[in-house]
């Protein structure tokens, strides 16, 4: 995996739906998948991915699909998504590639064959020279494509073509995956979640107007509305990457805040050591650590005094933190 200046030093092509593939991706080797997280698994499929272009002097590409194939076939049905594409191209961005190529997952996409995927798409459509897959990689109508498919395809449109074995963490029995980070995130884990993808979680968001009711606590927050986030509601340790580049520590909020309104859920981050107007600009904000649950309080003061609590914990957990940063 390339270092941060190698990364830094490296350019990044973004290849989006409904676009020819750029001229400086053509005969790309890629790693195609969903890529939700992008955890310790799927880095593995990078660094595949990252070693097959250079054997074969190609670009080394992922390919990722919009919307997420789920939310195609089930739109009505919540999905707590790990990663937006946003934050798909800040990681990827820093992990040694040479592009993203995205490609719109619709009707008819769903509705190709596993044949025509390889051959019709992946070969004469995007002019891809090999493919990276995970063990679990199904593809086609109706996931007809099995990864021995994908092999077998490839040959036939002299593609190369390499599956990556189940990733675990450490000795743990069961791979890593989009599901299990979900799940800890679902419970707070946040420690577990990072553990999995090997860096902090994070959300991208620009900031929005609330009521103001925190500045009138004496703790001014920056507001960011999370869409479908299936993160447990409570109170954490955060780092914030302001629009200017600079990061500041702090304390979050995430939930519907019982005290008072019982509203729409909401990211609420009280940066520490900051003045200034963030209104509008995008900030990212990293889950380091986990505090406690969301709480009703008898009154406003019992929760000021919990806040000041809450603030020297985070405060602890950020000092003591050595988990990797996507955002540096």
């Amino acid at each position: 995996m390339a270092s941060g200046d190698e990364t830094a030093a490296r350019s990044f092509t973004i290849g989006r739906p409904d676009t020819p593939v750029p001229p400086d991706l053509a005969g790309a080797v890629a790693a195609i998948g969903n890529f939700d997280g992008i955890h310790l698994g799927h880095r593995v499929l990078v660094e595949s991915v990252r070693a097959a272009a250079r054997d074969a002097g190609r670009p080394a590409v992922v390919l990722t699909f919009e919307p997420h194939p789920r939310a195609y076939f089930t739109p009505d049905a919540p999905m707590f998504r790990l990663t937006s594409l946003a934050a798909k191209e800040v990681v990827f961005a820093r992990l040694g590639l040479d592009g993203l190529i995205v490609r719109r997952f619709d009707g008819a996409l769903a509705a190709t064959g596993a044949r025509a995927f390889v051959i019709d798409f992946l070969k004469d459509s995007l002019g891809l020279s090999g493919v990276v897959v995970g063990h679990d990689f199904h593809f086609g109508r109706g996931r007809e494509g099995t990864p021995a498919v994908l092999a077998d395809l490839c040959r036939e449109a002299g593609l190369s073509c390499r599956i990556v074995a189940p990733v675990a963490l450490g000795d743990e029995a069961d791979p890593v995956s989009s599901s299990a980070i979900r799940a800890a995130l679902a419970a707070g884990d946040v420690a577990r979640a990072n553990a999995l993808l090997g860096y902090r979680w994070f959300v991208l968001g620009p900031v929005r107007h609330g009521d103001k009711r925190g500045r009138q606590l004496g703790f001014p927050t920056a507001n960011v509305m999370v869409p479908d986030c299936g993160l447990a509601h409570g109170i954490y340790a955060v780092r914030v990457r302001l629009a200017s580049g600079r990061f500041r520590d702090g304390v979050a909020s995430y939930g519907r805040r019982p005290t008072f309104d019982d509203g729409a859920p909401l990211l609420e981050t009280y940066l520490f050591d900051f003045s200034g107007d963030l209104y509008g600009q995008e900030i990212a904000v990293e889950f380091v650590g986990y505090i406690r649950g969301e709480e009703r309080f008898a009154s406003a003061e019992a929760l000021v005094e919990r806040m000041h609590i809450d603030a020297d914990a985070a405060r602890s957990l950020l000092a003591h933190d050595a988990t990797r940063s996507m955002l540096d």
